[in-house]
Parts: structure tokens; C-alpha cells; sequence
């Protein structure tokens, strides 16, 4: 479709441009802004093997490395107590949070009995939805977002995930096993892998909708140019020419027919109807959608506050001598100009379904139509919006479709500058992630 195809390309020269590491100095990030809410994003970046299709930052797992790691994740949380921060969300992501469920706990617990949190979301891996690690984390975790990106035992095996995690079927037994120890129970899901045929999709969605899960994520497989050649070698070379079929085949049966099983949450996140995960309110995997601005602690984490956007080193060893000295590990950080600001707010808002004109107007001292006429042009003569008046803008199911290129692409970038904060790796740390 062209109008992927060009705005593929726009967005990807943008964030090339805005998404650009410099060097800093800087010893913490900003304190808060008053009267603003904020979420606090953890990052645990180990896990037992490596995927080859993910970019964010991970390390082979290794107790004598992962127990030092969130004592110090637990101090960095408390500099930003110092700094003024309050929180009222928690999102933990990895790498595989799970991975030590001892500390896991004690740090979210800590979390808890520092900040004003109402809603934990972690991550997790489909071997961990197991009796003694779901009954820790009931109470704790409102919202546990499990890895499973196709019930396909061949997808499995191409993935390296089959002998890690088991069988589609194992998967699909323990999900529907887990999902009352949660408030939402998100199923992550990757469509458009290169052997991914529409049969196999179908499968899919319909396992999805036999879990009895809350929640499901779609998102199209996507990668920064290193991770796109590990794939490459290993499941083969994406192609987005069927990725809108695909699109469309998953929320027609997730959403459509005369009894729609689940609602959209964004564009790439489907909530059942009926379940406590419903509605405006439900966590979604981007929070980012929710939360303009948030910290970020732990090595690989990435702060947006202000006109910044901030870079923890990736090496776990700097990251942990840094809070040892009683210093955020910020190994980099780009400023964001007011045009970029108000792309990231379209792009965000617009995502998650609805931008608020009247927010907009207040925040940027503009029109929507005036901050970016092109963009809005551009958006108009595709059919994006499905509502275009003085408070909201809404999207049709091509608006949809486009948000999901827009941020499949946005995501490419951040992958890129997560490529530029790992070649910073050296040493031993450099040696277990490119060998």
C-alpha cells in the first residue's frame, strides 16, 4: 500500500534524526513536575537464552549477576524518592523480570511501600506460569504480560523457544491455568513472521481467544538492521508487504462479527469483553500511550522527561558501579525539539485511539491542524480519522492500520538507539551478547 510505504519511510528518516544519542554528563534525571502523573519503568535484562528477534537490552542469566543487579535497581529507586518522585503505576520488563522471583518480589514490595503505586505490570515467559511463582506474584502483579508470540510449534522451534518454554499446546494449558491470579493476563503474540502463513495465524488467534485470557497483543515483527540479519539467519527475511492482510485478518476475528469476543485497547491491543481487563482504563504493554513522561531505572532503561529522552549505559557491570557512587548510569541522552514533541504526543495518543485536541491546545499553544499540517493532511487524504471535531480525533480501521506502521517503524528506531548504546559494550560484557 503507498501509504505505508511513504509513511514507513518518513517516520524512519524521523526518528533517525530525533533519535540520536549524545554523550551526557548528567548524574540523575530531572526531578518532577508538579501535579504530574508519572509510571516508573523497571528494567531486569536477564534471561536464560537469548531470543533473535528481540532488541531490547539482555544478558545471558547468572545469579552471581542478577542478585547485585536488583539491590541496585532498589537504591536507584530510591534516588528518585529523593528527587520528588511519586508513582502510581509500576511496569517491569526485561529480559525476563521473572527471572529471580525472590528479588523481584522484594523489590516490587519495596515499590509499593515507597510510592503511591495502584497497578504492577510485569513480564514474564510461559515457563514461569507455574503454582510457586504464580502464587508470589498474585497480589503483587495486577497485570502479567506473558511472551508467547505464536501457540506454532514449528514458529517455536525457528525462535529457539520450543525446548525453552514447551509446546503450544504446554503454553495454551498453563496460560488458561494462570489467568485467575490476575486482574489482566496479557498474551503477546508477533504476527508476520517470514513462515507464518494465514493458516497458522488463524491458529493462532483462535488459541488466543481458547486461552480464556483477558488481554492479547498483536504486534508486527520488527527490527533494528542488527537484529534483522540475526533474523535473517534464522527465520528468515521479514516481509511487509502482507503484513496489512495479516493486520486485518487479526482484528476481524479478535473484534468483528455480530458478537465481538474483544474491543480494541490500542491499535495492537485487543481486550476481552466482559473481563476486569475492559475498557478505557485497562494496561497496555505501551504505557507510554498513558504515561507521556516517565523514569526509567535500571541498566538499558530509557527515560523520557521534559524535551529529553535519557539512556542507561547496557553494560550491567557500569550500571552498578554508577548507583554504587550514588549516580544514575545515564550514558546518553537527545533532546527533543517542540515539533518532535508534538509527533511523539500524535503518534502516542493517536495509538492508543484518540487524541485530545483540547489537551493539545493547552499543552502546545496550538491547533492539532496548525502544530502539523502535514502530517494532518496526510492522515485526512488516507481516510485515516474516523472523528475529526473540536475535542477528538478518532481513527477509522485503515487510521488504525496506519498507527501500527507509525509505531512498528517508531519502535525500528528505538531499536537503533539501543544498538547504539550496546556497541558501547566492551570486555567480557561485549563477548556474551556478540561473541
Amino acid at each position: 500500500m503507498l501509504s505505508e510505504r511513504m509513511l514507513t519511510a518518513v517516520v524512519r528518516q524521523c526518528t533517525k534524526s530525533y533519535l540520536k544519542l549524545q554523550p551526557t554528563d548528567d548524574a540523575r534525571v530531572p526531578g518532577p513536575k508538579p501535579g504530574q502523573k508519572y509510571m516508573l519503568y523497571m528494567h531486569v535484562p536477564f534471561c536464560e537464552r537469548l531470543c533473535p528477534y528481540c532488541s531490547f537490552n539482555r544478558f545471558p542469566f547468572a545469579e552471581e549477576r542478577a542478585r547485585p543487579y536488583f539491590a541496585s535497581m532498589r537504591k536507584e529507586m530510591m534516588m528518585l524518592k529523593d528527587l520528588g518522585y511519586d508513582f502510581e503505576s509500576l511496569y517491569v520488563g526485561g529480559g525476563t523480570p521473572t527471572i529471580m522471583l525472590d528479588e523481584l518480589c522484594d523489590t516490587i514490595d519495596l515499590a509499593k511501600e515507597t510510592f503511591s503505586i495502584k497497578e504492577v505490570s510485569s513480564e514474564t515467559n510461559p515457563n514461569h506460569l507455574i503454582p510457586s511463582y504464580l502464587d508470589k506474584l498474585q497480589g503483587r502483579v495486577q497485570r502479567l504480560s506473558v511472551g508467547v508470540q505464536s501457540f506454532d510449534n514449528g514458529l517455536l522451534k525457528q525462535m529457539d523457544r520450543y525446548d525453552k518454554y514447551g509446546s503450544g499446546e504446554e503454553i495454551l494449558e498453563r496460560i488458561g491455568e494462570a489467568s485467575p491470579y490476575f486482574t489482566s493476563l496479557n498474551v503477546d503474540m508477533i504476527f508476520n513472521f517470514p513462515a507464518q502463513t494465514e493458516d497458522i495465524l488463524i491458529n493462532d488467534i483462535e488459541r488466543v481467544i481458547e486461552s480464556g485470557t483477558s488481554q492479547t497483543t498483536f504486534y508486527p515483527l520488527m527490527a533494528s538492521p542488527s537484529v534483522a540479519r540475526q533474523l535473517a539467519r534464522t527465520v528468515g527475511r521479514v516481509d511487509y508487504d502482507r503484513e496489512q492482510t495479516y493486520y486485518e485478518m487479526i482484528s476481524e476475528l479478535l473484534t468483528g462479527g455480530d458478537t465481538p469476543l474483544f474491543d480494541f485497547g490500542s491499535a495492537w491491543t485487543f481486550n476481552k469483553r466482559g473481563t476486569g481487563a475492559a475498557g478505557e482504563d485497562a494496561m497496555i504493554d505501551e504505557y507510554v500511550v498513558d504515561y507521556e513522561e516517565y523514569p526509567a531505572i535500571g541498566s538499558g532503561g530509557i527515560t523520557y522527561l521534559g524535551d529529553n529522552l535519557f539512556v542507561n549505559t547496557f553494560s550491567v557491570n557500569d550500571y552498578n558501579a554508577a548507583i554504587a557512587e550514588g549516580r544514575m548510569s545515564l550514558m546518553g541522552k537527545t533532546t527533543f525539539s517542540k515539533r518532535d514533541r508534538m509527533r511523539y504526543r500524535f503518534m502516542m495518543q493517536l495509538f492508543g485511539l484518540r487524541l485530545d485536541k483540547r489537551q493539545w491546545e493547552h499543552d502546545f499553544g496550538c491547533t492539532v491542524e496548525a502544530g502539523l499540517p502535514v502530517e494532518m493532511a496526510f492522515m485526512k487524504a488516507a481516510g485515516a480519522f474516523d472523528r475529526d471535531t473540536r475535542d477528538e480525533l478518532t481513527l477509522t480501521p485503515k487510521g488504525r492500520y496506519l498507527m501500527v506502521v507509525m509505531m512498528r517503524q517508531f519502535f525500528i528506531g528505538v531499536n537503533n538507539l539501543r544498538d547504539q548504546a550496546r556497541a558501547a559494550l566492551t570486555g567480557e560484557e561485549r563477548e556474551l551478547l556478540f561473541g
